[in-house]
C-alpha cells in the first residue's frame, strides 16, 4: 500500500477500512465484535476503540488465517451461537450480504457457510469447489495449491464466513500447515467438517463487486470509483 500504516488503517472515503467493516457488521445486527490485531496493533486498536463494544485478540505470530481466528477463541468460546469471520480490508461487503449469509447458515443447519463471488478473473483467490452431483460445497482451494482444472473455476472465496461457534473451534484445533505457504488455513475447516459428516454451504454475493479487497493503491482507487458511481454502498 506504499504506507507505514497497517492496511486496515488506510482511509477510504474519510474512514479507515476497518471502520467500514465494523459499521456494516453492526448494521447486520451482530452485537459482539472482536478485532484480531498483530502488526502495529496500537494503531489498529486506536481506530477500533472509536467504535463501541469492540474487543481485541492478539495474534502474536503471523501463521495464517486459521491461526488468526484461533487467537480469538478465549473471547468467543464462552458464548454459544454463531461467529462471523470478516476481513478488515474488504470494506464493501454490505450489511444486507452479512445478514443473508447468517440467514442461509441458520436455515440450513450448516456448520460453516462461505460467502462467495463469481469473477471474470479469479486469479489470486481461493476457488470454491462444489459437488458435480448436488452443487454442495466440497472444499476451498488456495491459488497456490490449486490444480490447472481448479484454477479454471470462477467462483471464489471472499474470506467471509459464518460458523457455528462450537464446531469452528473444534475443527481449528485439527488443521495442519501442509501447504505451499506452511500456514494454518481457515479454509481447511471445510474439509474437516465434511469428513465428520457436517453440513457446509456457500452463499454467492448478488453483487460481486462487494468482494473487492484492498491490497494496493490501485485497489483503493477502484473501490472509490465503485462507491462514487453507486455500484456499491458503504
Amino acid at each position: 500500500m506504499k504506507s507505514e500504516l497497517p492496511k486496515v488503517a488506510v482511509v477510504l472515503n474519510e474512514s479507515p477500512l476497518l471502520l467500514h467493516v465494523l459499521r456494516n457488521i453492526e448494521s447486520a445486527g451482530i452485537e459482539r465484535k472482536v478485532v484480531v490485531v498483530g502488526y502495529r496493533k496500537d494503531v489498529v486498536t486506536d481506530i477500533a476503540k472509536s467504535f463501541s463494544g469492540v474487543e481485541f485478540a492478539e495474534q502474536t505470530e503471523q501463521l495464517g488465517t486459521g491461526h488468526a481466528v484461533l487467537s480469538a477463541e478465549p473471547k468467543l468460546t464462552p458464548y454459544s451461537g454463531y461467529t462471523i469471520v470478516a476481513c478488515g480490508d474488504a470494506p464493501l461487503i454490505s450489511a444486507k450480504s452479512f445478514s443473508e449469509l447468517i440467514e442461509l447458515h441458520k436455515s440450513n443447519g450448516y456448520s460453516a457457510t462461505v460467502l462467495s463471488a463469481k469473477m471474470e478473473n479469479p486469479t489470486g483467490y481461493g476457488r470454491i469447489i462444489r459437488s458435480a452431483d448436488d452443487g454442495s460445497l466440497l472444499r476451498i482451494v488456495e491459488e497456490k495449491d490449486a490444480s490447472p482444472e481448479e484454477k479454471v473455476v470462477n467462483e471464489v472465496n471472499t474470506g467471509t464466513y459464518c460458523f457455528t461457534t462450537e464446531d469452528l473451534f473444534g475443527a481449528l484445533k485439527q488443521i495442519g500447515n501442509d501447504n505451499a505457504q506452511k500456514e494454518y488455513y481457515l479454509t481447511d475447516v471445510i474439509k474437516i467438517f465434511r469428513s465428520l459428516g457436517k453440513k457446509v454451504g456457500a452463499k454467492t454475493l448478488a453483487n460481486a463487486l462487494e468482494s473487492h479487497g484492498i491490497n494496493s493503491p490501485d485497489d483503493l482507487a477502484l473501490a472509490k470509483q465503485y462507491i462514487d458511481k453507486g455500484l456499491v454502498g458503504v
